[in-house]
């Protein structure tokens, strides 16, 4: 809900939201600190991933989990630590484990290990019989090509699977996968997989604001978008709707683009 509304700017959606969403990192974040970003983003926020292990080492995870609830928040555990219950052999310890949490997501990642696409996929359809599945494609480390086509076929084949959304990989540095060592967008690639993929079933990792800024201008202020910090959720919905320098001029008309960029000249 926004304090004031001005003409010629986008429609948002509201939650549920299929499209719009927005994923939080939540890297161990106290109670008071959910709390309190809970009051000043919760209603922009769709889910909370808690960061690859640290809800293995945080306190109170299960008061917050019970936080984020509460305030028409999903919250899931960082795919990495799926990865280390499989390397070790523990896959129905972590449906278990889910359980025990009373969580109602799961991601899928292989980025830390090596596992076959069809197993990736068998385990997408065993907890998708449980929770709703986000799976990841991409690799988390930086040097490594994946082929645009092949992006696509695992896309596809994890969906079909039973994944509600596929997360397009960018780790929490923006460094890898669809961005390049420098951060900037593997442009490509992109184009290549939103011609493909319905865009509301992709979420984009992007936690830089350059990369929110890229994304926002490709496919508008309904793109779903990952690994946003919990500082940065506000400042990201100023730049959906057109109230930040980044994304000022997006939905303004024409004629008062032009001419306020010409004065600017």
């Amino acid at each position: 809900m926004m304090n004031i509304t001005l003409p010629h700017m986008p429609t948002r959606t509201e939650k549920p939201r299929n499209s719009g969403f927005t994923m939080v990192m939540d890297k161990g974040l106290s109670l008071r600190q959910a709390e309190d970003f809970i009051e000043a983003g919760g209603e922009y926020t769709d889910v909370v991933k808690l960061g690859f292990g640290t809800s293995v080492v945080s306190k109170n995870i299960k008061e917050k989990i019970t936080l984020y609830k509460q305030a028409g928040i999903k919250t899931y555990l960082g795919g990495t630590l799926l990865e280390a219950f499989i390397v070790r052999n523990k896959f129905e310890d972590y449906i278990r484990h889910i359980e025990s949490l009373k969580l109602e997501m799961a991601e899928v990642s292989d980025g830390s290990i090596e596992l076959a696409h069809d197993k990736k996929c068998e385990y997408i359809n065993q907890l998708a019989k449980h929770v709703t599945v986000l799976s990841e494609v991409g690799s988390k480390e930086e040097g490594i090509i994946i082929h645009p086509q092949k992006w696509v076929k695992m896309m596809k084949a994890e969906l079909d699977a039973g994944s509600w959304k596929v997360i397009a990989e960018a780790r929490e540095s923006g460094t890898v996968g669809i961005f390049h060592r420098n951060g900037g967008a593997h442009v490509m690639l992109i184009n290549k997989i939103i011609s493909k993929i319905p865009k509301e079933s992709i979420i984009w990792e992007t936690p830089q604001k350059s990369q929110q800024v890229y994304f926002i201008k490709l496919m508008g202020a309904n793109v779903n978008l990952g690994n946003i910090g919990p500082d940065d959720i506000i400042p990201l919905e100023t730049l959906r709707i057109g109230l930040r320098g980044d994304t000022f001029f997006s939905y303004l008309p024409d004629d008062i683009r032009e001419k306020n960029m010409q004065k600017a000249e």
